[in-house]
Protein backbone atom coordinates (compact mmCIF):
# COMPACT_ATOMS: atom_id res chain seq x y z
CA UNK A 1 0.00 0.00 0.00
CA UNK A 2 1.32 3.47 -0.95
CA UNK A 3 1.05 5.86 2.01
CA UNK A 4 3.13 8.65 0.50
CA UNK A 5 1.12 9.07 -2.66
CA UNK A 6 -0.14 12.67 -3.04
CA UNK A 7 -3.87 13.18 -3.26
CA UNK A 8 -4.95 15.20 -6.27
CA UNK A 9 -7.15 18.10 -5.23
CA UNK A 10 -9.78 19.50 -7.57
CA UNK A 11 -9.34 23.26 -7.49
CA UNK A 12 -11.60 25.99 -8.76
CA UNK A 13 -10.15 27.84 -11.77
CA UNK A 14 -10.89 31.14 -10.03
CA UNK A 15 -8.56 30.23 -7.19
CA UNK A 16 -5.85 29.03 -9.55
CA UNK A 17 -5.96 32.54 -11.03
CA UNK A 18 -5.68 34.05 -7.53
CA UNK A 19 -2.64 31.89 -6.78
CA UNK A 20 -0.86 33.26 -9.82
CA UNK A 21 -1.84 36.80 -8.88
CA UNK A 22 -1.01 36.52 -5.17
CA UNK A 23 1.63 33.76 -5.02
CA UNK A 24 2.89 34.44 -1.51
CA UNK A 25 1.52 35.46 1.90
CA UNK A 26 4.15 38.20 2.12
CA UNK A 27 4.06 40.51 -0.87
CA UNK A 28 5.57 43.85 -1.80
CA UNK A 29 2.84 46.32 -2.78
CA UNK A 30 4.32 47.11 -6.19
CA UNK A 31 1.38 47.28 -8.61
CA UNK A 32 -2.07 48.69 -8.01
CA UNK A 33 -4.76 45.99 -8.26
CA UNK A 34 -7.11 45.98 -11.22
CA UNK A 35 -9.82 43.91 -9.57
CA UNK A 36 -13.53 44.65 -9.70
CA UNK A 37 -14.95 44.87 -6.22
CA UNK A 38 -18.43 45.55 -4.83
CA UNK A 39 -18.84 48.67 -2.73
CA UNK A 40 -19.91 46.59 0.28
CA UNK A 41 -16.71 44.52 0.16
CA UNK A 42 -14.66 47.67 -0.48
CA UNK A 43 -15.86 49.09 2.84
CA UNK A 44 -15.61 45.77 4.69
CA UNK A 45 -12.00 44.97 3.81
CA UNK A 46 -10.93 48.56 4.52
CA UNK A 47 -12.50 48.50 7.99
CA UNK A 48 -10.92 45.11 8.75
CA UNK A 49 -7.45 46.33 7.81
CA UNK A 50 -7.96 49.46 9.92
CA UNK A 51 -8.82 47.19 12.85
CA UNK A 52 -5.55 45.32 12.29
CA UNK A 53 -3.45 48.49 12.11
CA UNK A 54 -5.04 49.82 15.30
CA UNK A 55 -4.03 46.64 17.11
CA UNK A 56 -0.41 47.33 16.16
CA UNK A 57 -0.87 50.90 17.42
CA UNK A 58 -2.12 49.54 20.75
CA UNK A 59 0.93 47.29 21.02
CA UNK A 60 3.22 50.27 20.54
CA UNK A 61 1.28 52.39 23.04
CA UNK A 62 1.70 49.64 25.64
CA UNK A 63 5.47 49.91 25.26
CA UNK A 64 5.87 46.43 23.75
CA UNK A 65 9.03 46.07 21.66
CA UNK A 66 8.53 45.19 17.99
CA UNK A 67 8.77 41.46 17.15
CA UNK A 68 9.42 40.32 20.73
CA UNK A 69 7.48 37.27 21.92
CA UNK A 70 5.36 39.48 24.20
CA UNK A 71 4.56 41.83 21.31
CA UNK A 72 3.63 38.96 18.99
CA UNK A 73 1.50 37.32 21.66
CA UNK A 74 -0.45 40.54 22.27
CA UNK A 75 -1.08 41.20 18.58
CA UNK A 76 -2.09 37.62 17.79
CA UNK A 77 -4.41 37.43 20.79
CA UNK A 78 -6.13 40.67 19.78
CA UNK A 79 -6.48 39.52 16.17
CA UNK A 80 -8.07 36.30 17.41
CA UNK A 81 -10.40 38.15 19.79
CA UNK A 82 -11.54 40.46 16.97
CA UNK A 83 -12.19 37.52 14.64
CA UNK A 84 -9.57 38.64 12.10
CA UNK A 85 -8.65 35.08 11.14
CA UNK A 86 -7.37 35.94 7.67
CA UNK A 87 -4.69 38.25 8.99
CA UNK A 88 -3.88 35.83 11.80
CA UNK A 89 -3.31 33.17 9.16
CA UNK A 90 -1.03 35.45 7.13
CA UNK A 91 1.22 36.39 10.05
CA UNK A 92 1.53 32.90 11.51
CA UNK A 93 1.93 31.03 8.21
CA UNK A 94 3.84 33.60 6.25
CA UNK A 95 5.21 31.52 3.40
CA UNK A 96 3.52 29.87 0.45
CA UNK A 97 1.19 27.42 2.19
CA UNK A 98 -1.30 26.71 -0.55
CA UNK A 99 0.16 23.24 -1.18
CA UNK A 100 -2.55 21.57 0.84
CA UNK A 101 -5.02 18.80 0.16
CA UNK A 102 -7.70 20.74 2.06
CA UNK A 103 -9.51 22.82 -0.55
CA UNK A 104 -11.26 25.06 2.01
CA UNK A 105 -7.91 26.00 3.62
CA UNK A 106 -6.47 26.62 0.17
CA UNK A 107 -9.32 28.95 -0.77
CA UNK A 108 -9.26 30.73 2.60
CA UNK A 109 -5.52 31.36 2.27
CA UNK A 110 -5.86 32.85 -1.20
CA UNK A 111 -8.86 35.00 -0.22
CA UNK A 112 -6.86 36.30 2.75
CA UNK A 113 -4.00 37.28 0.43
CA UNK A 114 -6.39 39.01 -1.95
CA UNK A 115 -8.09 41.02 0.81
CA UNK A 116 -4.73 41.92 2.32
CA UNK A 117 -3.50 43.30 -1.00
CA UNK A 118 -6.71 45.12 -1.96
CA UNK A 119 -7.26 46.67 1.46
CA UNK A 120 -3.76 48.16 1.54
CA UNK A 121 -4.41 50.09 -1.66
CA UNK A 122 -7.87 51.16 -0.48
CA UNK A 123 -6.35 52.67 2.66
CA UNK A 124 -3.88 54.62 0.55
CA UNK A 125 -6.92 56.68 -0.54
CA UNK A 126 -7.50 57.53 3.12
CA UNK A 127 -3.97 58.12 4.37
CA UNK A 128 -2.41 60.16 1.55
CA UNK A 129 -4.10 63.37 2.72
CA UNK A 130 -1.67 64.77 5.30
CA UNK A 131 1.86 64.28 6.60
CA UNK A 132 0.50 63.06 9.94
CA UNK A 133 -1.76 60.46 8.33
CA UNK A 134 1.05 59.28 6.03
CA UNK A 135 3.42 58.85 8.98
CA UNK A 136 0.85 56.85 10.96
CA UNK A 137 -0.05 54.62 8.02
CA UNK A 138 3.54 53.86 6.96
CA UNK A 139 4.53 53.01 10.55
CA UNK A 140 1.62 50.62 11.04
CA UNK A 141 1.98 48.99 7.61
CA UNK A 142 5.67 48.28 8.21
CA UNK A 143 4.85 46.70 11.58
CA UNK A 144 2.35 44.40 9.85
CA UNK A 145 4.84 43.61 7.08
CA UNK A 146 7.68 42.82 9.48
CA UNK A 147 5.38 40.62 11.55
CA UNK A 148 4.46 38.55 8.51
CA UNK A 149 8.06 38.43 7.30
CA UNK A 150 9.41 37.32 10.69
CA UNK A 151 7.31 34.14 10.50
CA UNK A 152 9.04 32.89 7.34
CA UNK A 153 11.63 30.14 7.28
CA UNK A 154 14.98 30.52 5.47
CA UNK A 155 13.67 28.65 2.42
CA UNK A 156 10.54 30.84 2.30
CA UNK A 157 12.70 33.99 2.47
CA UNK A 158 14.71 32.70 -0.51
CA UNK A 159 11.43 32.15 -2.34
CA UNK A 160 10.41 35.74 -1.49
CA UNK A 161 13.74 37.09 -2.84
CA UNK A 162 13.29 35.15 -6.07
CA UNK A 163 9.61 36.11 -6.46
CA UNK A 164 10.32 39.83 -6.17
CA UNK A 165 13.54 39.66 -8.21
CA UNK A 166 15.59 41.36 -5.51
CA UNK A 167 18.77 40.02 -7.16
CA UNK A 168 20.59 39.26 -3.95
CA UNK A 169 22.98 36.35 -4.52
CA UNK A 170 24.52 34.47 -1.56
CA UNK A 171 28.27 34.77 -1.09
CA UNK A 172 30.29 31.97 -2.63
CA UNK A 173 32.22 29.68 -0.30
CA UNK A 174 35.47 31.37 -1.36
CA UNK A 175 34.15 34.83 -0.47
CA UNK A 176 32.76 33.57 2.82
CA UNK A 177 36.08 31.96 3.76
CA UNK A 178 38.03 35.14 2.99
CA UNK A 179 35.74 37.13 5.33
CA UNK A 180 35.10 34.35 7.85
CA UNK A 181 36.79 35.91 10.89
CA UNK A 182 35.17 39.29 10.29
CA UNK A 183 31.76 37.67 9.81
CA UNK A 184 32.07 35.78 13.09
CA UNK A 185 33.12 38.94 14.96
CA UNK A 186 30.41 41.15 13.49
CA UNK A 187 27.42 38.77 13.43
CA UNK A 188 25.86 38.94 16.88
CA UNK A 189 24.82 35.64 18.41
CA UNK A 190 26.42 33.36 15.80
CA UNK A 191 29.40 31.08 16.45
CA UNK A 192 31.90 29.79 13.86
CA UNK A 193 29.96 26.57 13.21
CA UNK A 194 26.71 28.42 12.60
CA UNK A 195 28.35 30.98 10.32
CA UNK A 196 29.57 28.07 8.19
CA UNK A 197 25.99 26.92 7.56
CA UNK A 198 24.40 30.33 6.98
CA UNK A 199 23.93 32.07 3.66
CA UNK A 200 25.28 35.66 3.60
CA UNK A 201 24.24 38.39 1.17
CA UNK A 202 26.25 41.40 0.01
CA UNK A 203 24.08 44.54 -0.17
CA UNK A 204 24.71 48.31 -0.33
CA UNK A 205 24.92 49.66 3.22
CA UNK A 206 22.26 52.31 2.45
CA UNK A 207 19.64 49.56 2.20
CA UNK A 208 20.17 48.27 5.75
CA UNK A 209 20.84 51.40 7.77
CA UNK A 210 19.04 49.98 10.80
CA UNK A 211 21.54 47.10 10.92
CA UNK A 212 24.47 49.48 10.50
CA UNK A 213 23.09 51.76 13.21
CA UNK A 214 22.84 48.89 15.70
CA UNK A 215 26.14 47.28 14.56
CA UNK A 216 24.53 43.98 13.66
CA UNK A 217 26.42 43.27 10.42
CA UNK A 218 29.82 43.45 8.76
CA UNK A 219 30.43 46.67 6.79
CA UNK A 220 33.21 46.45 4.20
CA UNK A 221 33.94 48.89 1.38
CA UNK A 222 30.44 50.33 1.23
CA UNK A 223 28.65 46.99 1.44
CA UNK A 224 27.03 45.12 4.28
CA UNK A 225 27.19 41.35 4.67
CA UNK A 226 23.94 40.13 6.17
CA UNK A 227 22.45 36.74 6.99
CA UNK A 228 19.29 35.33 5.43
CA UNK A 229 17.39 36.30 8.60
CA UNK A 230 18.39 39.95 8.20
CA UNK A 231 16.83 40.20 4.74
CA UNK A 232 13.80 41.58 6.60
CA UNK A 233 15.64 44.91 6.81
CA UNK A 234 16.09 45.08 3.03
CA UNK A 235 12.53 43.99 2.35
CA UNK A 236 11.08 46.49 4.86
CA UNK A 237 13.15 49.30 3.35
CA UNK A 238 11.88 48.37 -0.11
CA UNK A 239 8.29 48.14 1.12
CA UNK A 240 8.54 51.54 2.81
CA UNK A 241 9.82 53.12 -0.39
CA UNK A 242 6.96 51.58 -2.38
CA UNK A 243 4.30 52.72 0.10
CA UNK A 244 5.61 56.29 0.40
CA UNK A 245 5.94 56.70 -3.38
CA UNK A 246 2.49 55.19 -3.85
CA UNK A 247 0.93 57.60 -1.33
CA UNK A 248 2.50 60.56 -3.11
CA UNK A 249 1.06 59.35 -6.44
CA UNK A 250 -2.42 58.85 -4.97
CA UNK A 251 -2.29 62.32 -3.41
CA UNK A 252 -2.02 63.84 -6.91
CA UNK A 253 -5.20 62.03 -8.02
CA UNK A 254 -7.26 62.24 -4.83
CA UNK A 255 -9.45 65.14 -6.02
CA UNK A 256 -10.67 62.97 -8.87
CA UNK A 257 -11.48 60.13 -6.46
CA UNK A 258 -13.37 62.50 -4.18
CA UNK A 259 -15.85 63.34 -6.96
CA UNK A 260 -17.38 59.87 -6.46
CA UNK A 261 -20.03 60.44 -3.79
CA UNK A 262 -20.23 56.71 -3.08
CA UNK A 263 -16.64 56.73 -1.82
CA UNK A 264 -16.05 60.27 -0.60
CA UNK A 265 -17.83 60.18 2.77
CA UNK A 266 -16.58 56.71 3.64
CA UNK A 267 -12.95 57.52 2.77
CA UNK A 268 -12.95 60.90 4.53
CA UNK A 269 -14.30 59.49 7.80
CA UNK A 270 -12.55 56.11 7.85
CA UNK A 271 -9.53 57.08 9.99
CA UNK A 272 -11.82 58.06 12.88
CA UNK A 273 -14.36 55.27 12.33
CA UNK A 274 -15.18 52.83 15.10
CA UNK A 275 -14.25 49.30 14.00
CA UNK A 276 -15.35 47.19 16.95
CA UNK A 277 -18.51 45.43 18.05
CA UNK A 278 -21.90 46.86 17.13
CA UNK A 279 -23.64 48.22 20.25
CA UNK A 280 -26.62 49.72 18.42
CA UNK A 281 -29.05 47.87 20.66
CA UNK A 282 -28.83 45.20 23.32
CA UNK A 283 -30.93 42.34 21.96
CA UNK A 284 -30.54 40.03 24.94
CA UNK A 285 -31.90 42.02 27.87
CA UNK A 286 -33.23 45.32 29.16
CA UNK A 287 -31.78 47.31 32.05
CA UNK A 288 -34.35 48.88 34.40
CA UNK A 289 -33.68 52.56 35.07
CA UNK A 290 -34.00 51.92 38.81
CA UNK A 291 -30.56 50.26 38.60
CA UNK A 292 -28.76 53.11 36.87
CA UNK A 293 -27.35 54.71 40.03
CA UNK A 294 -25.86 51.38 41.11
CA UNK A 295 -24.58 50.68 37.60
CA UNK A 296 -22.99 54.10 37.36
CA UNK A 297 -20.92 53.37 40.46
CA UNK A 298 -19.89 49.88 39.39
CA UNK A 299 -19.83 49.55 35.61
CA UNK A 300 -19.89 52.91 33.83
CA UNK A 301 -16.75 54.42 32.26
CA UNK A 302 -15.78 57.81 33.60
CA UNK A 303 -17.35 59.74 30.69
CA UNK A 304 -20.75 58.15 31.40
CA UNK A 305 -20.41 58.48 35.17
CA UNK A 306 -20.01 62.22 34.64
CA UNK A 307 -23.09 62.39 32.40
CA UNK A 308 -25.14 60.42 34.91
CA UNK A 309 -24.02 62.55 37.87
CA UNK A 310 -24.74 65.73 35.89
CA UNK A 311 -28.31 64.74 35.03
CA UNK A 312 -28.97 63.64 38.61
CA UNK A 313 -27.55 66.88 40.03
CA UNK A 314 -28.72 69.49 37.50
CA UNK A 315 -31.77 67.65 36.08
CA UNK A 316 -30.73 68.66 32.58
CA UNK A 317 -28.14 67.82 29.89
CA UNK A 318 -27.32 69.79 26.77
CA UNK A 319 -27.97 68.18 23.40
CA UNK A 320 -24.48 66.67 22.96
CA UNK A 321 -24.66 65.14 26.43
CA UNK A 322 -28.14 63.75 25.82
CA UNK A 323 -26.98 62.13 22.59
CA UNK A 324 -23.84 60.66 24.19
CA UNK A 325 -25.53 59.37 27.33
CA UNK A 326 -28.90 58.51 25.81
CA UNK A 327 -27.40 56.28 23.11
CA UNK A 328 -25.12 54.65 25.68
CA UNK A 329 -28.17 53.77 27.80
CA UNK A 330 -29.89 52.41 24.71
CA UNK A 331 -26.83 50.24 24.00
CA UNK A 332 -26.70 48.72 27.49
CA UNK A 333 -30.36 47.72 27.25
CA UNK A 334 -32.57 50.58 28.48
CA UNK A 335 -35.83 50.38 26.54
CA UNK A 336 -37.27 53.41 24.77
CA UNK A 337 -40.18 53.57 27.22
CA UNK A 338 -37.83 53.48 30.21
CA UNK A 339 -35.55 56.03 28.60
CA UNK A 340 -38.43 58.46 28.14
CA UNK A 341 -39.44 57.91 31.77
CA UNK A 342 -35.86 58.43 33.01
CA UNK A 343 -35.36 61.73 31.17
CA UNK A 344 -38.87 62.97 31.96
CA UNK A 345 -38.51 62.25 35.69
CA UNK A 346 -35.34 64.35 35.78
CA UNK A 347 -36.36 67.16 33.45
CA UNK A 348 -39.75 67.85 35.06
CA UNK A 349 -37.89 68.86 38.21
CA UNK A 350 -36.89 71.95 36.17
CA UNK A 351 -39.84 72.26 33.74
CA UNK A 352 -43.39 71.07 33.29
CA UNK A 353 -44.23 67.73 31.65
CA UNK A 354 -45.81 69.40 28.62
CA UNK A 355 -42.59 71.25 27.79
CA UNK A 356 -40.60 68.01 28.08
CA UNK A 357 -43.00 66.17 25.77
CA UNK A 358 -42.89 68.99 23.23
CA UNK A 359 -39.14 69.72 23.21
CA UNK A 360 -37.35 66.51 24.19
CA UNK A 361 -39.40 63.33 23.84
CA UNK A 362 -39.27 63.32 20.03
CA UNK A 363 -35.44 63.20 20.07
CA UNK A 364 -35.45 60.15 22.34
CA UNK A 365 -37.86 58.33 20.05
CA UNK A 366 -35.78 59.46 17.07
CA UNK A 367 -32.62 57.90 18.57
CA UNK A 368 -34.43 54.57 18.90
CA UNK A 369 -35.42 54.67 15.22
CA UNK A 370 -39.12 55.30 15.87
CA UNK A 371 -39.37 58.79 14.41
CA UNK A 372 -38.10 60.78 11.45
CA UNK A 373 -35.78 58.80 9.20
CA UNK A 374 -36.35 55.66 11.31
CA UNK A 375 -32.56 55.24 11.71
CA UNK A 376 -31.52 53.02 14.60
CA UNK A 377 -28.67 55.20 15.88
CA UNK A 378 -25.43 53.69 17.16
CA UNK A 379 -23.94 54.57 20.58
CA UNK A 380 -20.89 56.80 20.34
CA UNK A 381 -17.49 55.10 20.25
CA UNK A 382 -14.43 56.33 22.14
CA UNK A 383 -13.03 57.91 18.97
CA UNK A 384 -16.21 59.92 18.43
CA UNK A 385 -16.35 61.04 22.06
CA UNK A 386 -12.66 62.01 22.08
CA UNK A 387 -13.27 64.21 19.04
CA UNK A 388 -16.18 65.93 20.78
CA UNK A 389 -15.70 69.67 21.31
CA UNK A 390 -17.45 70.26 24.61
CA UNK A 391 -19.31 73.53 25.21
CA UNK A 392 -19.24 75.30 28.62
CA UNK A 393 -21.56 73.60 31.06
CA UNK A 394 -21.73 70.43 29.00
CA UNK A 395 -21.00 67.01 30.51
CA UNK A 396 -20.22 65.42 27.15
CA UNK A 397 -16.86 64.46 25.70
CA UNK A 398 -13.88 62.48 27.01
CA UNK A 399 -12.73 63.71 30.45
CA UNK A 400 -9.23 62.33 29.90
CA UNK A 401 -8.84 64.69 26.94
CA UNK A 402 -10.96 67.67 28.00
CA UNK A 403 -10.20 68.07 31.71
CA UNK A 404 -7.11 69.88 32.92
CA UNK A 405 -4.79 67.80 35.13
CA UNK A 406 -6.00 69.16 38.49
CA UNK A 407 -9.67 68.71 37.63
CA UNK A 408 -9.09 65.18 36.34
CA UNK A 409 -7.07 64.22 39.43
CA UNK A 410 -9.88 65.51 41.65
CA UNK A 411 -12.46 63.57 39.66
CA UNK A 412 -10.46 60.33 39.83
CA UNK A 413 -9.98 60.84 43.56
CA UNK A 414 -13.73 61.40 44.04
CA UNK A 415 -14.49 57.97 42.51
CA UNK A 416 -12.10 56.21 44.90
CA UNK A 417 -8.68 56.05 43.21
CA UNK A 418 -5.59 56.35 45.40
CA UNK A 419 -2.82 58.86 44.66
CA UNK A 420 -0.62 56.10 43.20
CA UNK A 421 -3.43 54.79 41.01
CA UNK A 422 -4.29 58.29 39.82
CA UNK A 423 -0.68 58.67 38.72
CA UNK A 424 -0.91 55.37 36.80
CA UNK A 425 -3.86 56.79 34.84
CA UNK A 426 -2.31 60.24 34.39
CA UNK A 427 0.86 58.89 32.78
CA UNK A 428 -1.25 57.72 29.82
CA UNK A 429 -3.19 61.00 29.73
CA UNK A 430 0.07 62.99 29.57
CA UNK A 431 1.06 61.06 26.42
CA UNK A 432 -2.35 61.53 24.77
CA UNK A 433 -3.30 57.85 25.15
CA UNK A 434 -6.84 58.52 26.38
CA UNK A 435 -8.24 55.06 25.66
CA UNK A 436 -5.32 53.42 27.47
CA UNK A 437 -6.02 55.74 30.40
CA UNK A 438 -9.61 54.47 30.38
CA UNK A 439 -8.33 50.89 30.24
CA UNK A 440 -6.08 51.54 33.25
CA UNK A 441 -9.07 53.09 35.10
CA UNK A 442 -11.04 49.90 34.36
CA UNK A 443 -8.19 47.67 35.58
CA UNK A 444 -7.81 49.63 38.84
CA UNK A 445 -11.50 50.08 39.63
CA UNK A 446 -12.22 46.38 38.96
CA UNK A 447 -9.05 45.13 40.67
CA UNK A 448 -8.23 43.18 37.52
CA UNK A 449 -4.77 41.65 36.95
CA UNK A 450 -5.06 42.19 33.18
CA UNK A 451 -4.94 45.40 31.19
CA UNK A 452 -7.79 45.86 28.74
CA UNK A 453 -8.05 47.87 25.54
CA UNK A 454 -11.16 50.08 25.70
CA UNK A 455 -12.56 51.26 22.38
CA UNK A 456 -16.20 51.88 23.30
CA UNK A 457 -18.11 52.91 26.47
CA UNK A 458 -20.55 50.03 25.93
CA UNK A 459 -17.61 47.63 25.68
CA UNK A 460 -16.43 48.95 29.07
CA UNK A 461 -19.88 48.27 30.55
CA UNK A 462 -20.06 44.80 29.02
CA UNK A 463 -16.59 43.83 30.27
CA UNK A 464 -17.44 45.12 33.74
CA UNK A 465 -20.65 43.12 33.97
CA UNK A 466 -18.90 39.99 32.63
CA UNK A 467 -16.07 40.31 35.14
CA UNK A 468 -18.44 40.85 38.06
CA UNK A 469 -20.47 37.82 36.99
CA UNK A 470 -17.36 35.63 36.83
CA UNK A 471 -16.46 36.65 40.39
CA UNK A 472 -19.94 36.01 41.66
CA UNK A 473 -20.32 39.67 42.61
CA UNK A 474 -23.66 41.42 42.55
CA UNK A 475 -24.02 42.49 38.97
CA UNK A 476 -27.18 44.15 37.75
CA UNK A 477 -30.10 41.86 37.05
CA UNK A 478 -31.58 42.60 33.66
CA UNK A 479 -34.96 41.70 32.24
CA UNK A 480 -34.74 39.21 29.36
CA UNK A 481 -36.07 40.32 26.01
CA UNK A 482 -38.91 38.41 24.38
CA UNK A 483 -36.42 36.56 22.20
CA UNK A 484 -34.44 35.33 25.21
CA UNK A 485 -35.31 31.88 26.54
CA UNK A 486 -35.41 30.93 30.20
CA UNK A 487 -32.19 28.96 29.74
CA UNK A 488 -30.51 32.05 28.28
CA UNK A 489 -31.76 34.07 31.24
CA UNK A 490 -30.36 31.58 33.78
CA UNK A 491 -27.03 31.38 31.95
CA UNK A 492 -26.41 35.08 31.43
CA UNK A 493 -27.82 36.74 34.51
CA UNK A 494 -27.63 35.97 38.21
CA UNK A 495 -30.54 36.19 40.57
CA UNK A 496 -29.34 38.74 43.09
CA UNK A 497 -30.37 42.28 42.29
CA UNK A 498 -34.10 42.33 41.89
CA UNK A 499 -34.49 43.80 45.34
CA UNK A 500 -35.38 47.04 43.54
CA UNK A 501 -39.11 47.76 43.74
CA UNK A 502 -40.76 49.03 40.58
CA UNK A 503 -43.83 51.18 41.34
CA UNK A 504 -47.07 49.59 40.25
CA UNK A 505 -48.25 52.69 38.39
CA UNK A 506 -45.09 52.65 36.26
CA UNK A 507 -45.69 49.02 35.36
CA UNK A 508 -49.21 49.91 34.30
CA UNK A 509 -47.97 52.85 32.21
CA UNK A 510 -45.44 50.64 30.45
CA UNK A 511 -48.04 48.01 29.64
CA UNK A 512 -50.33 50.68 28.20
CA UNK A 513 -47.54 52.11 26.03
CA UNK A 514 -46.55 48.72 24.69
Amino acid sequence: MEFNKKVKVERNAEYNHLEKKYPHNVLLYEESPRDTIKLEEFEQVALQRLQVLRIYEQAQARGLRLLTDEWKSFVQTELSNEGLKGYLRLITNAGNNTNTTNSSKYEFELESRRKDYLSHFILRLVYCRSTELIRWFVTRELELFKHKFSSMTASEIKQFIKLHQLNYVPLSQEEKQSLKEDLIDSTVGYNAALVETLDFYKVPFTQVLDLVRTRRCLVHRGYCYITIHDVISIAASKQQELIENGLNCVKLLINEVDTDERLYRFIKSLHTSYTGKDYTINKNASVPIECLDDLSNKSFPLCMKICHEHIRTHHHLKHAGRMQYGLFLKGIGVTMEDSIRFWRDEFIKMMDAEKFAKNYQYNIEHNYGKRGSMTNYTPHSCLKIIKEVATPGSASGCPYRLYDQNTLRQKLSSVGLSVAHIQDVMQYVAKGHYQLACGKFFQISHNSPDEVAINHPNQYFELSQTLMGQRGESKTKRLPSKATTKNDFDTVFDNELWDVDMPLDNEENLSKKS
